[in-house]
Parts: C-alpha cells; sequence; structure tokens
C-alpha cells in the first residue's frame, strides 16, 4: 500500500505490505522504490517490507540543495517512528547503502541487520568526486543525455543485451527524476565521510552484495572491505545493478539473509 508523511513540510513516499519481522528496502542514486518491484512480493510472504523513496526521488520531494546522509537518515528516521518499528533490518542498493549506514551509525540498537547492495562504507576517492562536482554542472545543461549514459554504463556489455527491456524501464524512471534532486543528491554522496566503523559493529548481521564485473565499485575493493569489517562478502556476476542483472539469486540470497 502507498502511503506518506510529512517531514519538514516535505512529502515523504513509502510502501508497507506484508507481516513478520520489518525490511526497510532504500533505493540508490535515480531510482525508486519501484526497483524494488520484482523482490518486495518475494520478502513480504514472511515479512514486513517496507520501501521508501528517498529524498529527491521517485514521489518524495527535494529538502533543499544539498541532501546529506543526515537528512536523507533522518526522512527515513521519520516514517519508522510513524511505523512504529523498534528493530527492523535494512537493504541498502548503492546510494540507498550509504544511507542505511549514517542510520545504523544513528541508530545502531534498531538495526537487527544491514546488507549494502552494490554500495560500499568507503568514501569517494578524489577522482569520484571529481566527476561528481562535474557532472552536478553539466546536468542543468544536459540532463537527458547526462542520466541516460552513466545509467546505460552501469551495467555490463552482456547485460546491456540481455536485459534490454528491463534497463529501459528503469531508465524511463531515473529520467522522472528531478535535476534538483540529481544535484542534491550527488553533492550528499561526494561530501559524505568513510564509515567502515559502522560495519566493525558486531552487534548485527552484516553483509556486502557486489558485482563482481561493477564499473563503479571494485570487486576487489569489496572483498578488502569486508575483510576489514569482518562482513559476509557475496560476488555475483554482473554490474551494479543486481537486482536486475541477478534478480533471482539476489532473492533468494536476502531471504536467507533475513532468516
Amino acid at each position: 500500500m502507498q502511503k506518506s508523511i510529512l517531514f519538514k513540510n516535505t512529502n515523504i513516499s513509502f510502501s508497507d505490505i506484508g507481516k513478520g519481522a520489518a525490511v526497510v528496502l532504500l533505493h540508490g542514486f535515480l531510482e525508486n522504490k519501484t526497483m524494488w518491484k520484482n523482490i518486495t512480493p518475494v520478502l513480504a510472504k514472511k515479512n514486513r517490507v517496507i520501501a521508501i523513496d528517498l529524498l529527491g526521488h521517485g514521489k518524495t520531494d527535494c529538502l533543499g540543495y544539498v541532501h546529506s546522509l543526515t537528512l536523507f537518515s533522518e526522512a527515513i528516521e521519520a516514517v519508522l517512528k510513524h511505523l512504529k518499528l523498534r528493530r527492523f533490518y535494512i537493504i541498502g542498493h548503492s546510494l540507498g547503502g550509504y544511507v542505511a549506514l549514517k542510520l545504523a551509525d544513528r541508530n545502531p540498537i534498531k538495526i537487527k541487520g544491514l546488507c549494502l547492495l552494490n554500495s560500499t562504507s568507503n568514501e569517494d576517492d578524489d577522482a569520484r568526486k571529481a566527476l561528481r562536482a562535474r557532472a552536478n554542472k553539466m546536468v542543468q545543461h544536459n540532463f537527458k543525455n547526462l542520466v541516460r549514459m552513466s545509467f546505460v554504463n552501469l551495467f555490463t556489455e552482456n547485460s546491456r543485451n540481455k536485459y534490454k527491456n528491463e534497463i529501459n524501464i528503469a531508465l524511463s524512471e531515473a529520467l522522472k527524476t528531478p535535476i534538483q534532486g540529481y544535484i542534491a543528491a550527488n553533492d550528499g554522496m561526494r561530501l559524505r565521510e568513510n564509515q567502515n566503523h559502522v560495519l566493525t559493529n558486531d552487534g548485527f548481521k552484516k553483509l556486502i552484495i557486489a558485482g563482481k564485473k561493477d564499473p563503479v565499485l571494485q570487486f576487489e575493493i569489496a572483498k578488502k572491505e569486508a575483510k576489514k569489517t569482518n562482513s559476509e562478502l557475496i560476488g555475483l556476476d554482473g554490474g551494479h545493478m543486481s537486482h536486475i542483472e541477478n534478480k533471482e539469486a539476489l532473492s533468494t540470497i536476502l531471504l536467507n539473509f533475513l532468516s
């Protein structure tokens, strides 16, 4: 069921289905809660699944011109408070993973398990920060072409052909993102700090799911991160979009994570 609340006079949209252990799903950059449409029904058979549109994405409005991880997480906290959730699992894809980490840092005793899906607790390196700053200038004049180019490059060449229809659907959702939402989120990611310390917490389950051919987050770095933070790592064939490239395998992995 689609619902919404007001947070700082800003509409926050979310869905809430199923019964059982609470599972919070956070989408990635230029995505929205529809990215979970194939996974939510599977998880909701035995769990209560809450999928939330992050600030400036989907049906959630923008709130200012920089969406910091703290601001993102405060909006999520408002939803969880409204739903009166005491403890929950949280699964975040890419940007959603960064937000999940900040949420866990602020509310460690509420976290039953944290899964980073094609995401990392590492901060951006200098090259990635410069790329984000450059993209924020370009997007104001060439939004559609920049989004198309960057979005398609998240997939391996094989996936681009095999999942052409799914990619086109996801791209159409990405193009609905307002330019302000793009810039505000990109700046938030560029300014984020290293969050390795969150994953070193042994008070909850930890899982990193990484694409072995991810062009954004190198698998070798993910292996080092998992070892450093004592987190479980599962590698999947494909790029940055495991919910499309590894749909069936991902559902099974997440069900095991929640069991």
